[in-house]
């Protein structure tokens, strides 16, 4: 049975406080596990969260400040001290080659995985499975950003009452299915288009055409919301979204499940529990925002379920 599933691992900032780890997030896409952006501290948390070396497939890096990629060079070492059988790829600004370097060989360790880099130097499509299509798109920070999206092929489903009308039964709805044809009826007349799922990841950012290349039309979103509505002059000094933001990019994308997320330490957190007592507020400003889908305020070690096909 597949599973698709975003796993949190760290949802702070530029520092991390008392509850919240630096970033780090785990799709589960069916077989394949996409790690983005693995900030300091993420291999523990992935061993909180029961993630192994062996479920990551692609490593994507938005940018290379260090709440976003200093936990590359441990992810990275764990995955060859695990010895993980499959090939592992490595997404990130062509322009942070050196910065990849320097994490990818901080310290010595023995090589024992295939791990394929693949730097990004523009929008387009970076790679192609049977299950999903993975795209960038560049966004506004000061220094190089992207976002990733992930968009499922479109399949068909097949409608029982049209099949049922023209005797199509059994081992017949296999070959129709896969011919596209049988003598007197043709697939169209007996399915309809199956939309396949999005899902988009959006760090730090200003407001721009990326942001909303990501997000359209996406079963879930995950987006950075590093600010409240009332900070939204530093959201944009720094490169930035507020929750209010990030609610009416959702609201104008058609997003089904908004998960929001890389907030700042700013806002205050209450003793011994895993979220802030700004978490309301959040939600508070992505909802007047106009937003009315499923909304998750992240935190740490939450696993978010991507919505079921429409």
């Amino acid at each position: 049975m597949s599973v698709r599933e975003l796993v949190v691992l760290g949802t702070a900032s530029q520092v991390p406080t008392r509850h919240r780890n630096h970033n780090g997030y785990l799709l589960r896409w069916d077989g394949e596990g996409l790690l983005f952006d693995p900030g300091e501290g993420t291999q523990r948390q992935m061993l909180r969260a029961g993630v192994a070396a062996h479920d990551l497939h692609r490593i994507c890096v938005t940018h290379f400040h260090g709440d976003h990629s200093l936990g590359l060079a441990g992810v990275i070492q764990r995955i060859n001290h695990d010895r993980v059988p499959h090939e592992v790829t490595a997404h990130y600004p062509r322009s942070g080659q050196r910065f990849f370097d320097r994490l990818r060989y901080a310290t010595a360790y023995r090589e024992t995985v295939a791990l394929t880099e693949a730097p990004v130097d523009a929008d387009g499509v970076l790679a192609v499975s049977a299950s999903y299509t993975l795209e960038a798109r560049r966004l506004s920070h000061p220094v190089e950003s992207y976002g990733y999206r992930l968009v499922e092929p479109d399949g068909r489903r097949m409608l029982s009452e049209r099949l049922a009308e023209r005797g199509v039964r059994g081992p017949d709805v296999g070959r129709l299915q896969r011919e596209g044809s049988l003598p007197g009826v043709s697939l169209d007349e007996v399915s309809e288009v199956r939309r396949g799922q999005r899902f988009a990841f959006v760090m730090d950012t200003r407001l721009c055409d990326g942001v909303y290349a990501l997000a359209e039309g996406c079963d879930m979103l995950v987006i950075e919301s590093t600010f409240l509505d009332e900070d939204r002059q530093l959201a944009e000094d720094h490169g930035h979204l507020t929750a209010g933001q990030a609610g009416r990019v959702a609201l104008d994308a058609g997003v089904r499940h908004l998960v929001l997320t890389h907030f700042s330490q700013r806002y205050s957190e209450p003793g011994g529990t895993s979220r802030t007592e700004s978490g309301g507020e959040f939600e508070r400003q992505a909802r007047a925002a106009g937003f009315e889908g499923e909304l998750t305020v992240a935190h740490d070690l939450v696993r978010v379920p991507v919505p079921k096909r429409r």
